[in-house]
């Protein structure tokens, strides 16, 4: 078979694996259903395996499959890289990062991608808000350059992690609310509270659960949401309050109308980190992403958010 003929397959293929349907997959490479079907089969042909479970609908791939789409990823990778690696010579470092952050360290993010953008401006960024399990899987598949996630949890074999911060956990609450006046709130008292939090897919809400359950209380939310901006929206109207991570300060400030009330100790410190995959050959946009922050003191500006937010002088 001809390079383009194979390269054309695997992208189909990776298609498929990601939108998980024929005529998806087929728009999404811009083909019809019958030629990427066909291109499939093809290559169950070529290599003598079958690759997907066929019924009137994808059902899923076969063992043979699964280890196929790995390899798919992994050689369109490998295509990125090389035409990346050429175009840095030829031109100057351009090339989109992908970065993929928890929603509660989306506030953070420019403090990575200025210094990059700074350092590279021909660079392109794409950020994607995602669970920290699926950060994970982007990263080991392929579709993602970095996460900007939690370390404890991620920092898995095969996984390079750059601690950047700690995060501190405050209430959001209106200002005539009845703990606005506290030094720090309990766990137990805020989950009495009418709260947004976000979904239990996200990690930040599995954190916030254990440590409420520690205090003896049960964590629930009025309102659930996948972004911080859903749960800022609704918290600004001064009927419910959120417990928040500081790093949101630094973006969304305090609201008027509110305060924020530290929450009492103990608390966690999960770390936040920059993660990396360990591919070989190293990835250069993911490299250059370390490099530019490896500087930045991202605590020290999220600290400084938090001062100003509590209005405590340094």
């Amino acid at each position: 078979m001809s390079g383009d003929v194979l390269i054309r397959q695997l992208e189909y293929l990776v298609a498929l694996a990601r939108e998980r349907h024929f005529g998806r997959a087929a728009a999404a490479c811009h083909a019809s259903q019958p030629a990427l079907s066909s291109a499939i089969r093809k290559l169950e042909v070529q290599l003598g395996v079958t690759i997907v479970q066929r019924g009137r609908r994808f059902e899923g791939f076969t063992p043979e499959g699964r280890r196929v789409v790995g390899w798919a990823h992994r050689i369109l990778a490998e295509r990125d890289g090389l035409r990346t690696d050429l175009d840095r010579m030829r031109e100057g470092f351009s090339a989109t990062v992908r970065i993929g952050a928890i929603p509660t360290a989306v506030p953070a993010t420019p403090l990575l991608t200025e210094p990059l953008t700074d350092g590279f401006p021909l660079v392109r960024v794409r950020i994607e808000v995602l669970s920290s399990r699926d950060i994970v899987r982007g990263l080991a598949d392929f579709e993602l350059d970095a996460g900007l996630t939690y370390l404890q949890t991620d920092t898995a074999e095969g996984l390079h992690g750059l601690e950047l911060y700690r995060e501190r956990y405050l209430l959001l609450t209106a200002a005539d609310g009845p703990v606005a006046d506290e030094s720090a709130v309990d766990w137990a008292a805020a989950a009495q509270l009418p709260l947004c939090a976000l979904v239990t897919t996200m990690q930040n809400r599995r954190i916030l659960e254990a440590r409420i359950a520690a205090a003896g209380a049960r964590l629930e939310p009025v309102v659930e949401s996948d972004t911080v901006a859903a749960l800022y929206a609704h918290v600004t109207t001064g009927r419910w309050s959120s417990i928040i991570a500081h790093a949101w300060l630094h973006a969304f400030g305090v609201p008027p109308g509110l305060c924020v009330v530290p929450m009492a100790e103990p608390s966690p410190r999960p770390a936040i980190g920059l993660v990396t995959a360990d591919h070989d050959p190293v990835s250069i946009v993911a490299s250059a992403l370390v490099d530019s922050v490896t500087d930045v003191d991202v605590a020290g500006v999220l600290d400084d958010s938090l001062v100003r937010a509590l209005a405590v002088p340094e």
